[in-house]
């Protein structure tokens, strides 16, 4: 089985923040993602430069793809950078983690995402797309997606109606079930008529958080699950601390999230889909990868950024052949 991601091509540059109202001071509100310019982009980083800073690739995806990496599944990722240090950062990450290298390599500056994270975990981004903005409907081929049983696709892609509509043909065209995580509310606002629209049509596997259920289903989370279930063949809803739901036709889980104490949120929902997929391609039951989904998101907030080290990926890796 092979996965292939596609999204925004990110370096995410973190720091922690005493106070939340330097967020207000910076105009972010707490727990979004606001797209910014370069000239806001230095800004984030002057406000950052007297705290400690913690850099590692990211984007919503490509997490999600590394992750399912780690646990053993060849992978693919689609995205654009530039020739700069960001670029080639990113680029080597990739490599570091297996994960086969489809970018798009251009001129322009590399996308950044300037994450603040609040004492509480969570966090707020300010995200300079730069080169990861110009990936377009004509530089997909579909030899690119050849092979892949799944195509995992980040929400924040989904401003770019033409690429999303390529793609996921593609996808399918190719035998692919299409997978989509929501990525954020305001995304989700601002593009549900399209969401809608794509959604019952394209998309095979849906992720999303209370918030994001909320803005795509004007409901609470249960009943969204619901929603959602009817258009797609798996929904999943994550319910932060508590816990996530999943249906497939009339079978419907809860599955509690564990308790640890969280540093920063960023990558839990991408960590629980390379669980969760990890589970499904190797014929898990919706509750065990939902717990696999669980675990991986359980144990990257206990650190900052959205990676964990290889000796935290070994003891996780044996704690899931073990238990499943």
């Amino acid at each position: 089985m092979k996965v292939l991601g596609m999204g925004n091509a990110l370096v995410d540059v973190l720091a922690l923040i005493e106070n939340d109202s330097l967020l207000t001071q910076l105009e972010l509100p707490k727990g979004s993602m606001q797209l910014i310019d370069a000239a806001k982009k230095e800004a984030l980083h002057k406000a950052m430069e007297d705290k400690e800073k913690f850099l590692a690739s990211g984007g919503s995806a490509s997490n999600t793809i590394t992750g399912i990496a780690k646990l053993g599944v060849n992978t693919g990722f689609i995205g654009r950078v530039g020739k700069d240090f960001f670029g080639n950062y990113y680029k080597e990450d990739l490599e570091k983690y297996n994960v086969k290298s489809l970018l798009r390599i251009c001129n322009e500056d590399s996308g950044v995402a300037t994450t603040f994270v609040s004492k509480d975990g969570q966090r707020t981004f300010g995200t300079y797309l730069g080169a990861a903005a110009g990936l377009t409907a004509e530089d997909l081929k579909t030899e690119d997606f050849a092979g892949y049983n799944y195509f995992y696709i980040e929400g924040y892609l989904v401003q770019n109606l033409d690429l999303i509509r390529k793609a996921v043909a593609l996808a399918h065209e190719n035998g692919a079930k299409v997978v989509l995580d929501m990525a954020s509310y305001n995304v989700v606002e601002a593009s549900k008529d399209f969401l809608l629209e794509i959604i019952p049509q394209y998309v095979d596997i849906l992720f999303a958080n209370e918030e994001e259920a909320k803005a795509l289903c004007n409901t609470e989370p249960e009943k969204a699950l619901d929603v959602i279930a009817d258009m797609v063949e798996i929904a999943i809803v994550k319910i932060g601390e508590k816990g996530s739901w999943i249906k497939r036709g009339e079978e419907k889980v809860f599955v509690p999230a564990l308790k640890v104490d969280c540093m920063d949120t960023t990558g839990a929902g991408d960590l629980y889909a390379s669980g969760f997929l990890y589970g499904l391609i190797n014929s898990k039951s919706l509750k065990e990868s939902g717990e696999i989904g669980t675990l991986l998101a359980g144990n990257v907030i206990q650190v900052m950024g959205p990676k964990m080290n290889d000796d935290k990926w070994n003891e996780l890796i044996s704690s899931i052949k073990t238990s499943y």
